[in-house]
């Protein structure tokens, strides 16, 4: 067992997998209107157990940093597979950032190459033959016309491997103080480039394992973390545990992973009431990246 701010850390690992990632950069006349693009944009998009693809705002933008020098949002999208991502993407923007005011739309990331997406190339057709396509820089454009003037968008967008589902779950003597210290970890994960929480506010409180008694579902309530089912379950919740809360975050690399883990732990422990912190270990079944907490603090140690 290690300590890390009077807290124990379970001597686990949290199981992560491949994904595919891109990076959206969304831009408006005012903040708001991104703002409004982009949260609109990443809906529904938690997890891929039951939706197409797990987004979420990585960071704000000043118009110093956005390709057309408007202010704007960094949207990262992550997916199993690129043609899965594409289609996701490409019906995300056309919904969301295409029908908001001013908005403009760019690719954000140097990738790998031959591994791009296509969203303007698909987008354009909206144009109905009106659609025009300049090409700066080697790269395509596609402005297409619309009722408060055009819509700009990047023809493609590069992807990486990323890594989805890493994690860390607070055992909390109260929710309330499970939920401070989940908010404590999510604050410090969002300053970190490179990484989204793609459930509500950060914090998943429907925490599941893989698998279920009902052979349609692929995952289930993990009831070994539920305080309820504490005595008719085998329990792995600590004496003075009453509620847990996890939380997911995906990045574009296994670094930034193990980043976030470390900093969101090292926040959430900060908190009092805090009894402990572990991971979503599941044997290897879930996926092949494995982040060991008690590596990650030996590490910041040294």
């Amino acid at each position: 067992m290690r300590i890390v701010n009077s807290v124990p850390v379970e001597d686990t690992f949290a199981e992560a997998f491949p994904m595919t990632a891109t990076r959206v950069i969304v831009t408006a006349e005012t903040i708001g209107w991104a703002r409004t693009a982009g949260q609109a944009a990443i809906g529904y998009a938690a997890s891929v157990i039951g939706c197409d693809a797990e987004a979420g705002i990585e960071r704000e933008l000043a118009a110093t940093d956005t390709p057309d020098g408007r202010p704007g949002l960094a949207l990262l999208f992550f997916g199993f597979s690129r043609d899965g991502l594409q289609k996701a993407v490409v019906n995300r923007v056309a919904q969301c950032v295409l029908t908001c005011a001013t908005t403009a739309c760019f690719n954000g990331l140097t990738g790998d190459p031959g591994r791009s997406i296509k969203v303007g190339g698909q987008l354009r057709y909206f144009g109905d033959g009106w659609q025009i396509s300049k090409l700066l820089g080697g790269k395509r454009y596609w402005r297409v016309p619309t009722m408060d003037g055009e819509f700009l968008c990047e023809e493609s967008f590069d992807t990486v491997k990323g890594v989805g589902g890493g994690n860390f779950l607070i055992l909390g003597e109260s929710q309330a103080a499970a939920l401070a210290a989940a908010e404590a970890g999510v604050a410090a994960i969002r300053k970190l480039p490179g990484v989204i929480l793609p459930f509500p506010g950060g914090v998943v409180r429907s925490g599941s394992k893989v698998g279920s008694k009902y052979k349609a579902l692929k995952a289930s309530t993990n009831d070994a973390y539920c305080p309820t089912l504490r005595g008719a379950v085998k329990s792995a919740l600590p004496e003075g545990v009453n509620a847990v809360y996890e939380l997911v975050f995906d990045g574009l690399d296994l670094a930034t992973v193990e980043r976030a883990t470390w900093e969101g732990i090292l926040a959430a422990t900060r908190c009092p009431g805090v009894k402990g912190i572990t991971a979503g270990n599941y044997g290897g079944k879930l996926g092949p990246h494995h982040v060991h907490l008690h590596k990650l603090i030996d590490e910041a140690a040294g």
